[in-house]
């Protein structure tokens, strides 16, 4: 099969579907016109194909020829509450009720290399040496769309265990265009949220000493949480804690009664994130208590660290530079600080995840980066990304 040349014929109609979705973003979990296009561009290709239950996801099984490993392919479709300014034709309209929301993440190119691959791999069924599971999964963007498909059923859906998961991620900025990058190990951090309110007791702001004043508690929380970080805390195995949200009182003369502030963390070992759970909560309780307050804490873990298993990584890594040249797959020295919750399937499954530069300017580094407003993605790359999910699948139901 000479699926390089395929996937080059491929390019026109990717491009249409990619801008075709990108010209109808949906947000969350429920995206009842991204699947509904979905469904239409797999309907008729021989496929297993299920819906969720309680989200507009789709499981779709390409059973092969011959008897063989099951591979996982994932895309997610979702976009986000962003209104873009890029200027590009294919945004959505003004008056379209898609305005409000934004592929700034580079989803709809997701969706539609993971369909290419469908494509390829579809039309060469009698030659599989296995099975391929198709994952379209929505609200990755903080929603756990991952975490809700496997309580679902996810992983055994086809019937069967998984034996490799495998996705990509483009980026409009960070990594030179049509450049492949990833590395072994921990490759994103896991996320959590820290959720603080520092209650106190309101008074007249000349006369402190009649109340309680949460603010001055509640900044020294903030600046001690960076403090904690960064004496309690490997420097080899980081942690990294944001105040992204902080709110007190209505007037320069008025003590208020609570003070609250958000945080996210951020960690890349799975000891650090359970580590940084509980000292956290306990710094924040524990500096309100010594000035005589209370701290109401919440901490929400999100999404695991995205860890890639070392084997799956080289062969992940060895199959992009055979497939494009050395010079367009590049590990990376250090992991993202960003979150993935791809992450809940390679906890479960052994994988990789890679990324992809989608920037559409030479000055890759200087690009709007992916959730900006501007974020602009090439269309250029979708026949390489449908070309390597579907190798990935190809290669690895071959080595058994």
């Amino acid at each position: 099969m000479d699926l390089v040349t395929e996937a080059s014929a491929l390019t026109d109609d990717l491009v249409a579907l990619r801008r075709r979705l990108h010209a109808c973003p949906e947000v969350g979990l429920d995206l009842p016109v991204t699947q509904a296009v979905l469904l239409e561009e797999l309907a008729g290709l021989g496929l297993e194909i299920s819906t969720g239950k309680g989200l507009t996801s789709i499981i779709a099984v390409l059973r092969g020829g011959h008897p063989g490993p099951l591979v996982l392919l994932r895309g997610d479709m979702d976009a986000l509450p962003v209104v873009e300014r890029t200027g590009v034709p294919f945004a959505p309209a003004v008056d379209s009720p898609h305005a409000a929301a934004m592929h700034a993440c580079g989803h709809d190119l997701h969706m539609a290399g993971l369909i290419g691959a469908v494509r390829l791999l579809a039309a060469h069924r009698e030659e599989l040496h296995g099975d391929v599971f198709f994952m379209f999964q929505p609200g990755e963007e903080g929603h756990d769309g991952a975490g809700r498909m496997i309580d679902e059923g996810l992983l055994a859906a086809a019937g069967r265990g998984i034996d490799a998961a495998y996705g990509l991620h483009v980026f409009s900025s960070w990594f030179p265009n049509r450049v492949f990058a990833a590395r072994p190990g921990t490759l994103m951090a896991a996320s959590a949220g820290l959720e603080v309110k520092v209650v106190g007791a309101g008074t007249h702001g000349s006369s402190p000493h009649k109340g309680q004043d949460p603010i001055p508690v509640a900044c020294e929380i903030v600046t001690a949480l960076q403090t904690m970080v960064t004496r309690q805390f490997n420097i080899f195995d980081p942690v990294v804690i944001t105040i992204g949200s902080f709110h007190a009182g209505t007037k320069r003369n008025i003590i208020p009664d609570d003070a609250v502030f958000d945080a996210t963390v951020r960690s890349f070992s799975a000891e650090a994130a359970s580590a940084v759970a509980h000292k956290a909560v306990l710094l924040c309780e524990g500096i309100a208590a010594a000035h005589g307050l209370t701290a109401e804490v919440t901490f929400v873990g999100e999404y695991p660290v995205t860890v890639n298993d070392e084997d799956e990584y080289e062969f992940v890594a060895a199959t992009a530079a055979d497939l494009f040249g050395a010079d367009r797959f590049q590990e990376m020295p250090d992991p993202l600080s960003g979150s993935e919750d791809f992450s809940r399937v390679l906890e479960n499954v052994p994988g990789a995840y890679l990324f992809l530069g989608a920037a559409t300017i030479d000055g890759f580094d200087t690009a709007p980066s992916n959730h900006s407003p501007l974020a602009a993605f090439d269309d250029s790359v979708l026949p390489d990304a449908a070309l390597l999910l579907a190798e990935l699948a190809i290669r690895r139901m071959a080595r058994g």
